[in-house]
């Protein structure tokens, strides 16, 4: 990923509506693993919206600085067609 926060928020608005798994760090040794669709940027933050069959809840947010941080790790899928 880019290395700053503009290049991230800038890759990502370039990638908006491709599928994406997202690890996130919860904690000491934890990480939750969540599959959706990237659909929104906005100056802050970006949205994710979540496969309701893995997930309870529908849409997730993250900040550029966690992707800065590796607080969140980002890997773009592609859909075998």
């Amino acid at each position: 990923m880019p290395t700053t926060l503009a290049s991230i928020k800038k890759s990502l608005e370039d990638r908006l509506g491709s599928p994406i798994m997202l690890t996130a760090q919860t904690g000491r040794k934890r990480q939750t693993e969540r599959k959706g669709v990237l659909t929104e940027t906005y100056p802050s933050v970006f949205v994710v919206d979540l496969d309701p069959d893995e997930n309870s809840f529908e849409r997730v947010s993250y900040s550029y600085s966690d992707v800065l941080t590796r607080t969140v790790e980002i890997e773009f899928l592609t859909e075998a067609v």
